[in-house]
């Protein structure tokens, strides 16, 4: 009887070391710092395979070990510039820089630019800051002959088209929304809208007048599809 209950107690006693043995070996010894940057680079990456452009898949997949193996626990944010061009328009080229977490001032907007070379072929710049930008410094974005998008290293820390509530979208070519138009004998106002500031527009560099394909399904609901218009 004694025997019984010593070999129940060690059963017990096993099974309440196992949980934390399981949740020690998630902990991340490592930096939020690099894990911010780690997470916040493969989203713009695959932010950018999903434009269009020409993305490594390796890149993309690269481990979180991997990346501090290369950038440290203390990643410095000029080493993490990306210079990406179009799959189907090399022509077009986009420059993402990181910016450190400090105030973005003028003079860093004029000092990176300053350090884009061939800026002729650049058609785009993405900065990411970890602060707030003064407006000065938002004048300053403004004279780029390019476009320039800002985002917050905190919105891109999660691929928010990845959630499984989100519904997929998908952006229409200029024919595609043509032959929408022509095909309901509408025009392209009488759409529904979706802002430029939108999370998804924003996901996609959607420009006004582009026409976003979202299509909804559920286990409850049927599968659903609208249209949207960027304003």
């Amino acid at each position: 009887m004694e025997a019984n209950r010593l070999e129940w107690d060690r059963v017990r006693g096993e099974e309440h070391e196992q949980p934390r043995s399981c949740l020690s070996m998630m902990v991340d010894d490592g930096s939020i710092e690099s894990y911010r940057y780690y997470l916040s680079r493969r989203t713009t990456l695959e932010m950018l395979r999903d434009r269009g452009y020409s993305i490594p898949s390796n890149e993309i997949d690269l481990s979180l070990s991997q990346f501090r193996h290369m950038h440290g626990h203390s990643p410095d944010p000029d080493r993490l510039r990306l210079s990406l061009t179009h799959a189907s328009n090399p022509s077009k080229r986009v420059l993402v820089i990181f910016c450190g977490t400090g105030v973005v001032k003028v003079t860093e907007i004029r000092n990176i630019a300053g350090q884009i070379v061939n800026r002729d072929t650049l058609s785009g710049l993405i900065l990411i800051v970890q602060n707030h930008i003064t407006s000065q410094a938002l004048k300053a974005v403004n004279l780029f002959s390019f476009k320039v998008e800002i985002f917050q290293i905190t919105d891109l820390l999660v691929n928010i088209t990845k959630h499984v509530l989100k519904p997929k979208h998908q952006v229409l070519t200029d024919r595609q929304k043509k032959n929408l138009l022509k095909k309901y004998n509408i025009e392209e106002k009488q759409l529904p809208r979706m802002l430029q500031t939108d999370a998804i527009a924003r996901y996609y560099g959607l420009e006004r007048g582009q026409v976003v394909k979202v299509s909804y399904s559920g286990e409850i609901t049927q599968m659903h599809v609208t249209y949207r218009c960027v304003w």
